[in-house]
């Protein structure tokens, strides 16, 4: 924390000035925020202070831009406030909304749709219909094509859907709107599919969770990030780091709680070639 911190501008929605507080922070300058007469004040570290209101005006412009978004998501600061007579729930729920396109929200859906179907005592019933194949062969691939991506809809437990959930929000989000439906929907499909084979061949078929596409999403985001940095999509390496090293933990069964290894694995190495492939096939023009 630096010694002195200097107001930098005053807003009357606190909900906005820890939004920009946030991405002051991602930009590595120390920020707080503070009520005061006029609304909430912005304080920042006197020595970037120039550099914060430069990017104090080009927030000004669209704050709800993902950039700012996605750093307030990281820092996972959330607000409770009324403002305009627009509640934060209200907002919430906006955003929320303008964040993630049709693909992303109807998978989002259907994954908390199974889920709270299992809580009614549904459970054993929803899990037999779309586990994986229980006896893999042709015949059952032909007759039950929707087991081959059934189980990433299936959650086990509150913190393994909102784990996965809010990733997938996150992240399919950012797919969609900066590429299309049809890539995001691709991704979903491939790393879902390889990394639920890749499960049950090590496993069986007693697993689920959209984790393998989540990991598929960071590992397609990362690489196309590097190879197609025009496209506009990007991952801190921090945040990659947490993940990759999370990945490793589950390897080492060190965690108090089972879980699905090798559809994480597959899940991000199969992202991982899909955006070769979108950079060097669909991009290449």
């Amino acid at each position: 924390m630096p010694a002195f911190m200097q107001p930098l501008v005053s807003v009357n929605q606190h909900n906005i000035a820890l939004l920009f507080s946030n991405y002051l922070t991602s930009q590595a300058i120390s920020s707080r925020v503070e009520k005061d007469p006029q609304g909430f004040a912005i304080l920042c570290q006197s020595e970037k202070f120039a550099q914060a209101k430069l990017l104090f005006d080009e927030f000004i412009e669209d704050p709800y831009a993902d950039k700012y978004q996605q750093a307030a998501w990281q820092q996972g600061e959330l607000t409770e406030i009324v403002t305009n007579g627009v509640s934060f729930s209200e907002q919430f729920k906006t955003q929320f909304l303008a964040h993630a396109g049709g693909v992303t929200l109807t998978i989002f859906a259907l994954c908390w749709f199974v889920f709270l179907a299992s809580l009614l005592g549904f459970a054993q019933t929803i899990f037999n219909e779309i586990q994986f194949f229980p006896v893999f062969s042709i015949q059952a691939l032909m007759t039950e094509p929707w087991r081959l991506i059934g189980p990433a809809f299936f959650h086990f437990s509150w913190l393994h859907i909102a784990f996965n959930s809010m990733w997938w929000w996150q992240l399919g989000g950012e797919v969609e709107h900066k590429l299309n439906k049809s890539t995001l929907l691709n991704v979903f499909l491939i790393t879902a599919i390889a990394s639920n084979l890749g499960q049950y061949l090590v496993s069986g078929a007693n697993f689920g969770g959209l984790s393998g596409v989540v990991y598929g999403l960071v590992g397609f985001i990362w690489w196309l990030g590097y190879l197609a940095p025009d496209k506009g999509l990007s991952l801190p390496k921090a945040l990659i780091g947490i993940l990759l090293f999370w990945m490793l933990l589950g390897f080492a069964e060190i965690l108090p709680m089972n879980m699905a290894n090798t559809a994480h694995l597959l899940g991000l190495v199969s992202g991982c070639l899909l955006a070769v492939f979108y950079s060097k096939v669909i991009y290449r023009n």
